[in-house]
């Protein structure tokens, strides 16, 4: 099964949700606040749909409390997880 790590900067309370990939640097912005893990738990369902995996596939294994997070996703490859994240569709 193919796994991968991204390395994400998360950036909570914005106006809407949005995903940016430019220089190998993945941005995140979410609606949530950053309060009881509601940012965390957003960015897990943004990514889980953009990358049509399930939520439990996705893990934060660095920075829970931090904007500079690295997430595992089981599933998907690199390349994958890359190119889906690129499609603003």
């Amino acid at each position: 099964m193919n796994s991968c790590t991204i390395d994400i900067r998360l950036k909570p309370r914005s106006k809407k949700d949005k995903i940016t990939v430019k220089d190998s640097v993945i941005e995140i912005t979410v609606t949530a606040p950053p309060v009881d893990n509601k940012a965390n738990m957003h960015l897990v369902r943004l990514l889980a749909k953009r990358l049509k995996v399930s939520r439990s596939s996705i893990q934060i294994i660095k920075g829970e409390h931090s904007r500079n997070k690295s997430v595992a996703i089981t599933g998907i490859s690199l390349d994958q997880a890359i190119k889906l994240l690129e499609n603003n569709d």
